[in-house]
């Protein structure tokens, strides 16, 4: 496998923990009916991301293969979580 490829397969490992960062960041807003300033955004995709791929790793290191149905299951309930501690709703 050559450096291209490499990068490309852990991009699209990473792309579900970057798709709920980002929703759950610019949804929060609109469930909570507060505006937070954008570097609190910025600060919330941040945090969603980083407990996001720690999820998905943890579930390739428990599960041995990627993209099972558990860890994807888990990577919601994580950044929900990490969302709602930081909207502290």
């Amino acid at each position: 496998m050559g450096i291209v490829e490499l990068i490309w397969h852990i991009a699209g490992f990473l792309a579900p923990a970057l798709f709920m960062a980002v929703g759950l960041a610019l949804l929060a807003p609109i469930l909570t009916r507060k505006i937070p300033p954008a570097r609190l955004l910025r600060r919330w995709m941040a945090v969603n991301f980083a407990v996001g791929a720690a999820t998905l790793l943890a579930g390739l290191a428990i599960t041995g293969h990627d993209g099972r149905v558990l860890t994807y299951a888990a990577l919601v309930l994580a950044c929900a979580s990490a969302q709602a501690w930081q909207t502290k709703a």
